[in-house]
């Protein structure tokens, strides 16, 4: 799996986490990296029910659930031809 680059160095970061523990505190730090934890995974879990309950909609009315495949299967060959050009370019640098 590929990560995405972030466009932020490590000073800045560090920068960022002085600023979190002198506002928030180090004690409260912990909660609020849990509480983003849950309301993350709850929007996850959220848009998994979504597209399940879609599915199963669509399924049910006798809609055609495969072209949503088919254009993912398309999605993923324009990503791969992509990164097959950036990979060359990036090389010769």
């Amino acid at each position: 799996m590929q990560t995405l680059p972030l466009f932020i160095s490590g000073a800045e970061i560090a920068f960022i986490m002085f600023i979190l523990v002198m506002v928030f505190g180090a004690d409260k730090i912990p909660e609020i990296a849990r509480g983003l934890g849950k309301g993350m995974r709850s929007i996850k879990n959220a848009t998994e029910d979504i597209k399940s309950e879609v599915m199963r909609s669509a399924e049910k009315h006798g809609m055609d659930t495969s072209v949503g495949d088919d254009v993912k299967k398309e999605v993923d060959k324009v990503k791969e031809e992509i990164e097959e050009l950036t990979g060359s370019v990036k090389r010769r640098f």
